[in-house]
């Protein structure tokens, strides 16, 4: 949105909605999207790629050359603990959010595959 300076606040491992552009740190900018999306209103949320686990590989551009971090398993469970953590928050809210991602550890959240999900999505005449 115009005029709304982004602020990710450091050791919040929470969605925050109080404050248009102050997200939650989360540890991961997967996270923090999931924020920016709860504050612009989104009823529903599909989590594609969310896998919270390095079984498939760190990523799926593959590894952060050198000098960038790549993640470790200590790492992927911890944001895996952080983001379950937040569906009573969403259901509280009424924010539907599926996790469509086939190889998910996320335990928290109904799992649909994504062609189907995006299909059950209401169209806007």
């Amino acid at each position: 949105m115009p005029g709304v300076e982004l602020v990710r606040i450091r050791k919040v491992d929470s969605m925050l909605v109080d404050q248009l552009g102050e997200i939650g740190w989360g540890s991961n900018s997967g996270f923090q999207a999931i924020n920016l999306a709860l504050q612009f209103g989104a009823g529903r949320i599909l989590l594609c790629g969310f896998d919270c686990s390095l079984e498939k590989g760190t990523h799926w551009h593959g590894r952060h050359p050198s000098p960038l971090n790549n993640p470790r398993q200590a790492s992927v469970d911890r944001w895996r603990g952080i983001l379950d953590a937040q569906a009573p928050l969403f259901r509280e809210l009424g924010i539907e959010v599926i996790n469509c991602s086939p190889h998910s550890r996320l335990a928290a959240y109904p799992r649909r595959p994504l062609l189907e999900a995006l299909a059950d999505v209401p169209r806007i005449p």
